[in-house]
């Protein structure tokens, strides 16, 4: 939540900058300038726009790099005046960060940026010395000076300074702490530049305008020159560190080898095919895994460039070989991987099996970090060899988590335990990968055991509630129905919407008691409309059903009770299955959608379109509806290829003798294409977005009475774009 709220404030200023950038251009533009009609302006704006930006210097140890850009527009400000450099630096902005970003919003804020910076030192130059053109003819030297040390001294904290300040709220950081730390060398960038800029006008009174074309390859130069400086004195401290770190390491280092390799061999004869060995594989186990984890940390600590890693291993569908050949076959392939793994490491490594299928391997004394990431990645790559067992071929795949020392650690328990949610990423983003720890992992998981603590005590102290999102007919507008959806009214959270818990509740079982709920209110409510405001056709409820509770073997006398008590007709009820779900066991799927359309019960397949169904089986699902899913409905156009799959779908509903639901139409455009595809029914934030009990209960009496309803609840969207602010003389590198 702090991070969104972070996020909110960087926007907010940044679009503050954009307008007060808009309004500095146009003012600007506004005020009638001799330079437009000069044409050695227009070239010093040709020079400035084309060669400038190209010509850049990255600073050392800070995100930024400096350009000649600045030079040539404080030169303009001093030949042309103060309108004409707003104008060409918002230009210059503009087109430089049109060549290094593709982000729309990113252009706008690096031209304000430039805009608002000059307009604060146009204006700053004008109160404290007046006309700003007349200063280099000034008979007062101090009097110049100052305004060039005054000129570079607001441009910088302006520029440097806006910039700084979005950095900061993003990150969370201080502002002084931010600008200190990324921007406080690139002053002396805005001070060479002015001083160039200042002698350039001086020659360009004394000589001609055409100075200017004669010293830009020497200011070129010159940046040049400050750029192999600076790489040549990064290379000799660099050099100077490495040769103070080898004296003093390279006294211990003989020592320290020696030790610790007694120490380890001390510690592999003390504990070999004894209780610290697995015995299925021969490796070390969890506990000695452990003690050369301790040892492990205890070197990084006397040694501060002494990196480990950890890496944990987890079969991808390792059940399914155990299911389909044997637990002897399986064993054997753990055997085969363990052997296959050790073939990818170096001897000081140690690779455990912690049980199961789960391993784990020890990269001591690596140079780089990154090292542990090709271990990873080489491991990977020889899993994609098929294991030969007992004459089956069999592929297996993993999934990889990796904890670097870097993170900082004193117990090996945490990095075991940081390695393994890292690995758990792995698989919820698709398996057979690796992914490394970082922070916000931890955070999460500790925020998910939170959230399935809450989801529990939710349950008990009844915090659900339903939501129902009308479905219209769309041959005359009339509400046909209603689909029911859960919502969370957290104590503390406020309003939790199905994507934040429903996929935690199927993974701890708790989805059958929230559907059985949500199954039993909202017929108990609709049966009261029904009541309340006869039509002559009935409201209809349609409500889904997790994979959880379609495979429950009591979910057939589940619905019967909840039909029962709540004396809803079936007729009325349209139960949502997702193709997944049905075509996971096709042959079991058919059983239980025939029990259910025994009971008089409508069947739908929710989200068609996306899932993998037969054609061959589903004719033979005793299926009513089809659901079009939201997301053809969205990118549907004239000539597009989602509009033909819409239309491909309505046709086999129509050849099938189903009716079609439309979800997700959001405009008028979608409702009059899929009207002129003869789609039955629809639903979408056009008529309305899920609404609570009150409302949906107002919306059916207004119908009942003849009047049309159609609410537009659509809230405008949040920018959740990462910005990418550059200028021409500081750049931020996300």
């Amino acid at each position: 939540m702090e991070a969104v709220a972070r996020q909110r404030q960087a926007k907010t200023v940044i679009w503050s900058v954009i307008f007060l950038g808009a309004a500095c251009f146009a003012f600007s533009a506004s005020r009638p300038s001799p330079a437009l009609q000069d044409i050695h302006f227009w070239l010093l704006a040709l020079i400035t726009i084309c060669i400038g930006p190209r010509c850049s210097v990255k600073i050392p140890r800070v995100k930024s790099q400096i350009t000649i850009s600045e030079t040539f527009i404080f030169l303009s400000m001093l030949v042309f005046d103060g309108e004409a450099a707003i104008l060409l630096a918002t230009v210059e902005g503009f087109c430089t960060s049109l060549r290094i970003s593709k982000k729309n919003l990113n252009h706008l804020f690096n031209a304000s940026v430039l805009a608002v910076s000059y307009s604060l030192t146009v204006w700053t130059l004008r109160f404290l010395f007046g006309s700003i053109v007349t200063l280099p003819h000034s008979r007062n030297p101090a009097i110049f000076i100052s305004a060039i040390c005054v000129m570079s001294v607001m441009q910088y904290v302006g520029n440097s300074g806006l910039i700084a300040l979005c950095v900061a709220l993003r990150a969370g950081q201080p502002l002084w702490h931010t600008w200190r730390q990324n921007y406080l060398y690139t002053s002396l960038t805005y001070i060479a530049g002015a001083s160039a800029a200042a002698i350039i006008t001086k020659l360009v009174w004394a000589v001609g305008f055409y100075v200017v074309v004669a010293t830009t390859p020497i200011i070129g130069i010159v940046y040049f020159t400050y750029y192999f400086y600076l790489k040549n004195a990064e290379t000799q401290a660099k050099q100077v560190e490495q040769a103070q770190c080898h004296i003093e390491e390279l006294s211990r280092h003989i020592a320290e080898q020696e030790r610790i390799s007694l120490e380890l061999q001390q510690s592999k004869e003390h504990f070999r095919h004894a209780a610290f060995h697995d015995a299925l594989t021969g490796l070390p186990n969890r506990a000695l895994l452990t003690d050369h984890l301790k040892l492990a940390i205890e070197r990084a600590k006397r040694r501060t460039d002494h990196y480990f890693a950890i890496l944990f291993i987890d079969l991808d569908r390792f059940k399914n070989i155990n299911d389909s050949l044997g637990h002897s076959t399986g064993d054997k392939l753990l055997i085969a991987l363990a052997r296959r793994v050790e073939e990818c490491l170096r001897p000081i490594d140690t690779v455990a099996r912690l049980g199961g299928d789960e391993f784990a391997i020890l990269l001591d004394g690596l140079e780089d970090p990154d090292d542990a990431i090709r271990v990873a990645e080489r491991i990977q790559l020889e899993l994609t060899h098929p294991f030969n067992l007992s004459g089956n071929e069999v592929y297996t795949t993993a999934s990889i988590g990796i904890a670097l020392s870097t993170t900082g650690y004193e117990h090996p328990e945490n990095l075991l335990r940081d390695a393994d949610i890292a690995m758990y990423r792995a698989k919820e983003n698709g398996k057979d990968r690796y992914e490394l720890f970082d922070t916000i992992m931890h955070a999460r998981a500790v925020a998910l055991l939170q959230l399935e603590n809450d989801l529990r005590r939710a349950i008990e102290r009844h915090e659900f509630t339903v939501h129902y999102q009308p479905i219209i007919a769309l041959d005359n507008d009339r509400l046909s129905g209603f689909e029911a959806l859960v919502r969370w009214e957290h104590p503390e959270r406020g309003l939790v919407f199905p994507s934040e818990f429903i996929s935690l509740a199927e993974e701890t079982g708790l989805i059958t008691e929230i559907g059985q709920w949500v199954l039993r209110e909202s017929c108990q409510q609709v049966r009261q409309w029904q009541r309340k405001a006869p039509m002559n056709r009935p409201l209809t409820l349609s409500v889904n059903l997790s994979s959880k509770q379609f495979t429950q073997r009591n979910l057939i006398e589940q619905v019967t009770l909840i039909l029962e008590e709540t004396d809803f007709d079936p007729r009325c009820l349209r139960l949502e299955i997702t193709e997944s779900v049905v075509m996971e066991n096709a042959e079991k799927a058919t059983t239980m959608l025939k029990q259910l359309r025994d009971l008089g019960v409508h069947l739908s397949i929710d989200d068609f379109g996306t899932g993998y169904s037969s054609l061959s089986y589903l004719h033979r699902f005793p299926v009513t509806t089809l659901k079009i899913d939201r997301s053809f409905i969205s990118r549907m156009g004239a000539g597009d290829e989602n509009l033909e799959i819409v239309r491909t779908i309505m046709t086999l509903g129509n050849n099938l003798g189903m009716d079609v639901i439309a979800e997700g139409v959001e405009t008028k455009e979608q409702l009059a294409q899929l009207r002129a595809l003869k789609c039955n029914y629809g639903q979408g934030y056009l008529f309305s977005r899920p609404i609570n009990s009150e409302l949906a209960e107002k919306f059916v009496l207004e119908r009942a009475q003849g009047q049309t309803v159609i609410s537009t609840l659509m809230d405008e969207p949040m920018l959740d774009e990462t910005v990418l602010a550059q200028t021409t003389s500081v750049e931020y590198v996300n």
